[in-house]
């Protein structure tokens, strides 16, 4: 019952005043009003389910902000269905299935409303409705903050979403709002979200920050515009673009972001002007999948406070950088993988811990007119079909300007090196490359600096004042074949004039002495005065390398994510160690892991091959892998617990400790538990051991996540939390697939279908395992298969190998 009353004012013809007046319930004030009337609201709480559904103006009093209470006890409080003004309102919902304020007709004008829920969504605009909402304020920490949906449009101009418990906005289905001067802060998932084909998001002098989520995430063929917006101070990445988004950013700010700042996947394109990326725990901008594309244009990437490379280009994706600048970083750019391509034109990278431009794994990248200086290595080509050109760039103030190693064959033009501490160029292990009218001046070792009878070509090079001399060719030693070495056209030095090629056809291959330096410790140098080889004090190297390793993973079936994690940490383990080899600082990484999914997912499995890929790469002694749990580690009195733990940790020296359910050494009602000494015992033994052990924690992931919250000496141990997604059905059916190649059964016609139905309509609950799961159906099958077969007298290949669809064990 309303505990006020509805003054209605008609502004019409006479011929309607009998509509002035009070009302003694707002539903019977809206059912008697006209277009053009005005109901202004008397002070209370009104308990009814409100329709506007013509051109009325419906508002609170003036100078009695938030007086008149809307707040029905289910269903949607206020539904608007005509071009009406509703002003100056305190709308509360508590329907979970409905929305506190739809808009579903009309241009409604929506202004100073304050909404206070626990609803599905805040206000929700769908349909035909364009409204435009002013300095509304949304509070929905169990729901959506505003939701477009359904082909629903309108502008939002100064409105907050100050707490959400999803999405902060959500469009989708064909919505396509404007939002300007918004807040949206402290919601449970992303910030703002565009989904699905013809959904479009513009924003204009918006800030989204503090949420829980992604800043802004673009997905599934959505478009978005943000100009001078703020991301800033979210949990998971600042933006994210996934399968066929589009994304302008003009005049944007991402910053204090502990993930990557921008992440696009699956044929994504954003394009960056005038906009600052800073402060972000990953990469700043992170790039994969072929048809993935970035374009950014005088923008400004720097100051990372983590260890990763500030743009990252993987799998076929394309980044390009015009007139930008990327500073303060470990790592300015990588590009790896086979079709993965960098263009950066007249740009900036300076003051970069490692290395400036990476390019690996058959990548190419493309400088021109780009300023390089103060980097451990201004540019590595690092091996076979990795390449590009650096063209008319200069590279100053770094150990050495350009690296070429196994293999790749980059081409570089016009390029100057000055004052490098160690060499201008280095070609080493099979590298290759073509260098012409470049420049090395005020070297602290070689200017050009070629070994291993490396295929180099020089033309019309120069050097100057190098302190160990222009040019050093040392050979590849003896069982290299003949007709190796650098061709050496028209190039010159301050000291010998010039140099060229002999009269022999072969190319010029000059051998020199060497003294101990930086690059002495480059992997796959040879120095023409080599040490006898002493008798290896370590166990002889692991039968596979990091790559073969790698492959199997690779194979694994799903487990993408996880696949590019393990590939992003075994590269800057990679690279710290070939950096500590050749004399540079290298980058701690922390090698610790923590692990979240649910059963059956790969976890052992990814943490045996993770072992044995940091012993192919000498990180670790042996590679092996204990696996232990709380029954291992905790004992039964005091005491017990920390040597127990300290058992399990020394069978692991020089391997993987791997402790699965890790969360129940903290369980929430601990009191005495001994678990507590196990996790002290923990932590001191991994400061301790640091470099002779590596732990991994595996367990459920919202577990795991209570778990390192409560124990944030054991949190700060990790580098990275590795999550292992649900197989869907599809991977499933591949893991029957492979267990029935193996053990030389085949599906029979439909039975892939019947399988993936089944794994579709299985139950996902918590006695759900994933790819055991697989297992065990394939097992039945097997069993089922027996049983048929059995019967048969003469039973035929065919009938002794393939599985039918019947062979499906029954749904629980």
């Amino acid at each position: 019952m309303a505990q006020g009353t509805v003054q209605v004012t008609h502004t019409g013809t006479s011929r309607w005043r009998r509509r002035t007046g009070e009302y003694a319930s707002l539903a019977a004030a809206l059912e008697a009003a006209a277009d053009g009337d005005v109901l202004t609201v008397a002070p209370g709480t009104y308990r009814e389910n409100l329709v506007v559904q013509r051109a009325v103006t419906l508002r609170g009093p003036e100078g009695s902000p938030g007086s008149v209470r809307i707040a029905p006890a289910d269903g949607v409080p206020l539904t608007v269905r005509a071009s009406a003004v509703v002003q100056d309102l305190h709308v509360e919902g508590q329907d979970a299935a409905a929305p506190a304020l739809l808009v579903e007709e009309g241009t409604p004008e929506l202004l100073d409303l304050r909404i206070v829920t626990r609803s599905a969504a805040g206000i929700e605009v769908r349909g035909g409705a364009r409204p435009t909402v002013r300095r509304c304020t949304v509070d929905n920490p169990a729901g959506i903050g505003i939701a477009v949906l359904d082909g629903g449009g309108g502008v939002f101009e100064e409105c907050e979403v100050v707490a959400a418990g999803q999405a902060g906005v959500a469009v989708r289905g064909g919505g396509h709002p404007r939002l300007e001067r918004c807040r949206v802060h402290h919601a449970s998932g992303t910030g703002m979200t565009a989904t699905g084909e013809n959904s479009a998001l513009e924003a204009v002098g918006c800030e989204i920050y503090e949420v829980r989520g992604s800043g802004v995430q673009v997905t599934a063929r959505a478009t978005a515009h943000l100009t001078d917006c703020d991301v800033h101070r979210t949990t998971a990445d600042g933006v994210t673009l996934d399968t066929d988004a589009v994304l302008t950013l003009a005049d944007c700010r991402i910053h204090d972001i502990p993930e990557n700042a921008v992440d696009l996947r699956s044929r994504s394109v954003l394009t960056l002007t005038r906009t600052t990326v800073r402060q972000f725990g990953r990469n700043g901008l992170s790039v994969w999948d072929p048809g993935t594309r970035v374009d950014a244009n005088q923008c400004e990437i720097f100051d990372s406070t983590g260890d990763y490379p500030a743009v990252w280009v993987s799998d076929g994706a394309t980044a390009v950088l015009d007139s930008c600048r990327v500073h303060d970083v470990p790592d300015a750019l990588f590009v790896l993988d086979r079709g993965s391509r960098a263009d950066v034109v007249d740009s900036d990278l300076s003051q970069v811990r490692n290395t400036a431009v990476s390019v690996s794994d058959g990548a190419t990248a493309q400088l021109d007119d780009c300023r390089i200086r103060d980097a451990a290595t201004g540019a590595w080509f690092r091996d076979h079909g990795s390449g590009g050109t650096l063209n008319n760039c200069t590279v100053d103030g770094t150990q050495t300007g350009v690296i070429v190693t196994k293999g790749a064959d980059p081409t570089i033009e016009r390029c100057t090196v000055d004052s490098p501490a160690e060499a201008g160029f280095y070609v080493s292990a099979g590298g290759r490359g073509t260098f012409q009218n470049c420049r090395v001046t005020g070297s602290g070792g070689y200017g050009f600096h070629v070994i291993d009878g490396c295929r180099t070509t020089l033309r019309k090079c120069r050097t100057e004042r190098c302190a160990r001399g222009g040019y050093e060719f040392a050979d590849a030693g003896p069982d290299t074949g003949s007709g190796t070495g650098p061709v050496v056209e028209d190039c010159t030095s301050d000291e010998s004039g010039s140099l060229r090629p002999s009269a022999a056809p072969e190319p010029v291959v000059q051998t020199a002495h060497q003294t101990p330096g930086l690059l002495g410790a480059i992997p796959g140098q040879r120095s023409a005065e080599q040490e006898p080889l002493r008798a290896p004090a370590e166990p002889s190297e692991p039968a596979r390398t990091s790559q073969a390793v790698l492959g199997e993973l690779d194979a694994l079936v799903g487990l993408e994510s996880v696949k590019r994690e393990v590939r992003a940490l075994t590269d800057m383990i990679e690279v710290g160690r070939r950096r500590r080899q050749a004399g540079l600082k290298a980058a701690s990484v922390k090698r610790h892991l923590v692990f979240t999914g649910s059963p059956g997912t790969g976890k052992t499995t990814v943490a045996r091959l993770y072992g044995e890929i940091l012993a192919s790469l000498g990180v670790l002694e042996k590679g092996h892998l204990v696996e232990v749990s709380r029954v291992d580690l905790v004992g039964e009195h005091i005491g017990s617990t920390a040597i127990r733990t300290q058992e399990a940790f020394q069978r692991a020296h020089g391997g993987v400790l791997f402790i699965d359910e890790a969360y129940a050494l903290s369980p929430e009602d601990a009191g005495r538990d001994f678990g507590k000494e196990a996790i002290d015992t923990l932590v001191k033994l991994m400061e301790d051991h640091r470099d002779s052990v590596v732990v991994i924690v595996a367990g459920y992931t919202a577990e795991m996540e209570r778990f390192l919250s409560v124990n944030p000496g054991v949190a700060s141990r990790f580098s990275r939390t590795i999550t292992f997604s649900d197989y869907g059905p599809d991977e499933l059916l591949r893991i029957v697939e492979q267990q029935a190649d193996e053990h030389e059964y085949r599906l029979a016609p439909g039975a892939s279908e019947a399988l993936r139905t089944y794994f579709t309509a299985l139950p996902k609950g918590a006695a759900f395992g994933n790819g055991r799961t697989a297992r065990q159906t394939f097992e039945a099958m097997v069993e089922r298969h027996a049983s048929r077969v059995a019967q048969l007298a003469d039973p035929s290949t065919d009938d002794l190998t393939l599985l039918y669809a019947q062979d499906l064990p029954e749904l629980a």
